[in-house]
């Protein structure tokens, strides 16, 4: 097998490993993934993006997504965000359209940055999904021994996810009650698990343990999620910055469609070529 290009970016220091094929077709199975994801012996991202052709034809491009466990994804928004800076660097143009799992969506260049529209929230509990009908708004869901860790309210940003809202998130040990929490039995598809603190009406500190990623520097739909539920609860106006570990995000929630649009920077780190080793798994 041959190498294969790849561009290596980042929204907000949540980082992808992007491949274009859309010309060639290009086949990643969730092993070699895993160790294209891995930080010590691959190039290490957080999720690895692979663009092919769209099915529908207002798209410019098909987003498939597999998490650092090489699982699958139907929505990650600042890898959405990247790519529409990609496309429209390709283009010319200040608009792209993506098709992705969870639907289309629109990407534009802004003076702050690349503005994503996530489409409407999911909010049914079907549609999150949760295992069982219950109140979206209000999961009965604690963590033993984290009083403060506990009554979450759930989303869909075309990927289930739920936000503790919680007085200082600081305090919170994320890293050792992700996982328990990603994987709890509610969540049939797992969760993103975000933890909220609310500073202002128009603020919060976010930090999110991602879907088969874990703890990242920054989770876009996770924000998107946060802000819809931090709505819901009365405790957010519908335009809030987000300040996640790698800096801040803009989300609206407007209220004249539904859509939230999420805003921020993108950079390009490298490029490089994927070794053989990496993607059939032989000694090197």
């Amino acid at each position: 097998m041959d190498g294969i290009p790849f561009i290596k970016m980042n929204g907000l220091g949540n980082d992808f490993v992007i491949v274009d094929g859309r010309t060639h077709a290009v086949t990643i199975g969730a092993e070699a993934a895993r160790r294209i994801a891995e930080r010590r012996t691959g190039v290490g991202c957080d999720q690895l993006i692979v663009l092919e052709r769209p099915r529908n034809r207002d798209a410019q491009a098909f987003m498939a997504i597999r998490n650092a466990d090489g699982g699958e994804s139907a929505a990650c928004g600042n890898a959405t965000r990247c790519v529409a800076a990609l496309l429209m660097a390709e283009s010319g143009g200040d608009e792209a359209v993506i098709e992705t799992a969870a639907g289309l969506l629109l990407g534009r260049g802004e003076d702050a940055g690349i503005a994503v529209d996530m489409g409407a929230p999911r909010l049914g509990w079907r549609d999150i999904p949760l295992a069982e009908d219950v109140d979206t708004l209000h999961l009965s869901l604690a963590v033993e021994g984290a009083a403060v860790v506990a009554d979450p309210a759930a989303c869909s940003m075309g990927n289930p996810h739920a936000t503790f809202f919680v007085p200082d998130v600081e305090a919170i040990d994320i890293a050792a009650i992700g996982p328990g929490l990603e994987h709890h039995a509610l969540f049939p598809e797992r969760a993103n698990i975000g933890f909220a603190e609310v500073r202002a009406r128009g603020r919060i500190r976010l930090r999110v343990w991602e879907r088969g990623a874990g703890l990242t520097q920054a989770c876009a739909t996770g924000a998107c999620a946060a802000v819809v539920n931090g709505v819901r609860r009365g405790l957010l106006d519908r335009n809030v910055e987000c300040l996640l570990d790698g800096g801040p995000l803009m989300v609206e929630w407007r209220k004249a469609d539904d859509h939230v649009v999420m805003t921020g920077p993108v950079a390009v780190a490298f490029t490089g070529i994927l070794s053989p080793t990496l993607l059939d798994g032989g000694a090197p």
